[in-house]
């Protein structure tokens, strides 16, 4: 193959494989992330928005996947209090099975638009991550207060 056919075309490649980035990147505004008051949390690339987030006993937090990536909310079994239930995105009972899942089949994913909600019942702090973006620092924390 003529070298310069060959470059041409590995050029157009690549441009064109980022240009699909920037688009999918900027699909979402971050300021609309949940408009309409349908969500309290929004997933961007790789970052909940907001990072922190304050609720009572009893009121249900819902996730919603305002990005083009897949993304999943699984707690941190050390991160939540001792007597509350376990939760992630896919129901899965415990942190490692919730892990594997998601390693094994993309177990618990969050696609574009979807939603996940959970209802805290026991007051306290509650860590939690998206497990492909964990790498990327995207966890967060939900403070449940009486």
């Amino acid at each position: 193959m003529n070298r310069r056919v060959y470059l041409a075309a590995v050029g157009t490649s690549v441009s064109a494989s980022l240009a699909g980035c920037s688009s999918v990147l900027g699909v979402f505004d971050d300021a609309d992330l949940c408009a309409g008051d349908d969500c309290d949390i929004g997933m961007t690339r790789n970052e909940f928005v907001p990072r922190e987030y304050e609720t009572s006993v009893g009121e249900t937090v819902v996730w919603k996947n305002t990005s083009g990536a897949v993304h999943t909310v699984t707690a941190l079994e050390s991160g939540i209090p001792d007597e509350a239930d376990y939760f992630a995105s896919g129901g899965y009972e415990d942190e490692q099975t919730a892990r594997d899942a998601w390693h094994d089949h993309q177990g618990g994913r969050i696609n574009t638009r979807e939603t996940y909600e959970y209802t805290f019942d026991v007051p306290g702090t509650y860590d939690y991550i998206c497990i492909p973006h964990v790498r990327s620092d995207m966890v967060g924390t939900i403070t449940v207060t009486e």
